[in-house]
């Protein structure tokens, strides 16, 4: 929704920002999604089509008297006629926002320099920080993490593959072609870079929301790649290649004095096991580990295993 807080507070408009703050039930979004409602703007989903329309109809009424409210649908709800699909039970906070807050303002920037925040508001006052002790009449918290980028190193259909759904999965999308044409891949919103690799990564900056995949089929530009990304923070680090060389790769690695703990982080072969090998096939597999991984620091799982077990080395 940041990017929707952004347009609205750069019109110099007011806007509510509604916030599922509790599910039961299942239902097909989490609790802490949000949706922006303005003058001429909507932005984001609860539902898919079940309950939107009646909240926007909430949502102009908080913009106008700029009282908060919460909304409640399914079991216990004042509205009986107005019935989720799924059997959910759902509660959505709604609080106006005036153009000039100082919290949103805050997240806004935190936003633009990646830096992680917390979000607290009763409705009437909200809090925007690295750290927010929530005070009793608090509703809303939410944790902001910076936007997932993905870096993705090599210039052949199946990095071209990667690159492009990686875009369409929501991550900050950048195809690193050392060498490559001067002209952009022609694919919408993917940032493109000719370095070496250890220059471009460098460039574009690897952080714990950053995920790099290597897919390229030269030796040397890999090398230069994993040297760069593996000793960083970078959440993912996955190289493109047959499981059969993994182990001559591995000890390349050691020569060079890369330590184990960086190299237990490399993720390879790269991707989920599903088996297919065209371009967007490997694509799907590639960004469905990432999300897996992203995940799992709560659930705890992945279906992923650890280069060295996938080369068959020993513990």
């Amino acid at each position: 929704m940041r990017p929707a807080l952004q347009a609205v507070r750069a019109a110099g408009e007011a806007c509510v920002l509604a916030t599922l703050t509790a599910v039961e039930g299942g239902g097909p979004r989490p609790a802490g999604t949000q949706m922006v409602f303005a003058a001429d703007l909507v932005s984001g989903y609860f539902s898919g089509g079940c309950v939107e329309g009646d909240v926007a109809g909430h949502a102009a009424a908080c913009l106008a008297d700029g009282e908060p409210r919460t909304l409640v649908y399914g079991e216990g709800s004042p509205w009986p006629d107005i019935r989720l699909l799924c059997g959910a039970r759902i509660e959505i906070f709604l609080e106006r926002i005036a153009a000039d807050d100082n919290a949103v303002a805050e997240m806004l920037a935190a936003w633009a320099e990646r830096r992680p925040v917390a979000y607290v508001s009763d409705g009437y006052a909200r809090v925007c920080a690295a750290e927010v002790s929530p005070w009793m009449e608090a509703v809303v918290e939410r944790a902001y993490d910076p936007t997932p980028r993905l870096v993705v190193v090599g210039g052949d259909p199946t990095a071209l593959a990667i690159a492009e759904l990686g875009v369409r999965s929501g991550f900050e999308t950048t195809l690193v072609r050392p060498k490559g044409p001067a002209a952009p891949p022609p694919i919408v919103g993917v940032a493109y870079r000719r370095e070496a690799p250890a220059e471009a990564l460098a460039a574009v900056g690897l952080d714990p929301w950053t995920h790099v995949a290597v897919a390229t089929h030269d030796l040397e530009t890999d090398r230069e790649a994993l040297r760069a990304a593996l000793p960083s923070t970078a959440a993912y680090v996955g190289l493109l290649g047959a499981r059969r060389r993994l182990a001559g790769r591995l000890e390349e690695l050691r020569a060079q004095g890369m330590a184990e703990a960086a190299i237990a982080r490399l993720h390879a072969p790269i991707g989920l096991d599903i088996g297919g090998k065209a371009p967007f096939e490997v694509a799907v597999s590639v960004i469905g580990e990432i999300t897996a991984l992203r995940y799992a620091r709560d659930s705890g799982s992945t279906s992923t295993t650890s280069p060295a077990e996938a080369a068959g080395a020993s513990a």
